[in-house]
């Protein structure tokens, strides 16, 4: 195949450019390096694997994430389509199988006519012809550097961390019960409850355990939405239960009561016999997490098919580099995309990749790239991450702050507004969209 875009990258934002560009017409090359070497972090030589969760986040549109969705829905993404496809029991989440989307993924690129998926390594951004780098936040790293050496700007990374899964036939199930937060969604959650005493033996625990510390540990720059669940405690005694360990909403069959705290396990696969420790990102040594997280109701016997890890990560400074279409404003012929700009989480990656994904298919055609309005969560978001006047950049999730504020007093009004608001744009943009 001579292509008409070389892809570099196959995560979550490297397929679904390549699937929309080639649903456009192009001829796509798409290089991914597993399993030729691997990352440290990924399990599989599989496409778009998911890593830190299984969960694409909220169905619902009155939230941020879950307006991010329900454009990407209406923009016809492969990622959204393989989630839907692959969907297991997540209450208000779209939760699903790792193994199985990941596979529909993989199929769907791989089986693509005007696809070549490719194998290997590529240490060099080329210079010719139009490309896209969407190698993720474990770009390796001649990459990187071939990269920094390209944009002339100072590279900045940050440590993220994974939590942990356990087998479900290993927890004890007469001290968990089953809820979702106030009800809402199924009883898709495993809630073990603790006590203030029993909270107050594991947060010293937590906080005096010994970590992992990982290479230029001196450099360790946390992204504030994945704090390994120690650091979050080292804050305050409090800090874990007003934040992942949170009792709101959750009542103890048992009681009728909130618990002090709780932790929350969400299913990790459709065959229901994996459950990961939400929020419980960290960096504890292996023989630590299994006694500091077997203090933890239910767990003390829990057998572990993924420990928590931390990894390093790696972004760009976006904001200096790129254009709101996803272009280096010094090289037009190479797009960025996914977590390498600074967009953080799995759905946001892809929509970075659905825009450079079209955008290429307008490049290659003469026409301007677009980006869809600024009062869509997909437009806020990568406007947020190619804004120059941004200074001390961070990564960014979607949120409703991202978007012109609708005066509304009532939170759940606004939120609801806004995402009407969104979702009516973001059609009549399509529809125009030529």
């Amino acid at each position: 195949m001579n292509p008409d875009l070389t892809i570099l990258g196959g995560g979550l934002a490297g397929c679904e450019a390549a699937w929309q560009a080639a649903e456009r017409g192009l001829r796509v090359r798409l290089f991914e390096m597993r399993p030729t070497r691997g990352t440290g972090v990924h399990e599989s030589d599989r496409l778009a694997e998911l890593v830190c969760s299984s969960s694409l986040k909220s169905t619902q549109v009155a939230s941020a994430s879950g307006l991010l969705n329900g454009e990407m829905d209406l923009l016809g993404s492969l990622i959204l389509r393989c989630g839907h496809d692959s969907a297991i029991p997540g209450g208000q989440a779209l939760a699903v199988d790792r193994t199985e989307f990941a596979t529909r993924v993989t199929a769907a690129i791989a089986g693509h006519q005007r696809i070549e998926l490719v194998r290997e390594e590529v240490t060099q951004v080329p210079r010719e012809g139009l490309t896209l780098v969407a190698t993720g936040p474990l770009t390796s790293d001649a990459l990187a550097a071939d990269l920094a050496a390209l944009t002339g700007a100072e590279q900045l990374s940050f440590f993220d961390a994974i939590a942990p899964t356990v087998e479900v036939d290993s927890l004890d199930l007469d001290i968990l019960f089953r809820a979702s937060r106030y009800g809402k969604g199924g009883a898709d959650y495993l809630n073990a409850p603790m006590d203030r005493e029993q909270y107050e033996v594991f947060w010293e625990a937590l906080t005096t355990a010994e970590r992992f510390m990982p290479k230029h540990s001196e450099d360790t720059i946390y992204f504030e939405g994945c704090l390994p669940i120690e650091v979050i405690a080292e804050r305050g005694k409090d800090a874990p239960r007003f934040g992942p360990m949170k009792p709101v909403g959750l009542d103890d069959p048992r009681t009728g009561r909130w618990p002090w705290a709780v932790v929350q396990l969400r299913q990790e696969n459709r065959a229901g016999n994996l459950y990961s420790l939400v929020g419980f990102q960290t960096q504890l040594r292996r023989p630590e997490q299994q006694r500091v997280f077997g203090l933890i109701p239910g767990l003390a016997k829990a057998e572990y098919a993924r420990w928590g890890q931390v990894h390093r990560n790696t972004f760009l400074n976006s904001p200096k580099l790129l254009t709101p279409g996803l272009q280096l404003r010094e090289h037009p012929d190479i797009l960025l995309a996914g977590q390498l700009i600074g967009v953080e989480g799995y759905v946001e990656s892809a929509a970075a990749g659905w825009l450079a994904g079209v955008n290429a298919v307008r490049l290659l055609a003469g026409r301007e790239p677009v980006t869809p309005p600024a009062t869509t969560m997909i437009g806020a978001l990568l406007r947020y991450v190619s804004d120059p006047w941004v200074e001390k950049f961070q990564p960014m999730n979607a949120n409703f702050g991202l978007l012109p504020h609708i005066d509304l007093r009532s939170k759940a009004e606004r939120k609801q507004a806004y995402a009407d608001r969104a979702l009516a744009e973001i059609r009549d943009w399509l529809a125009q969209l030529d």
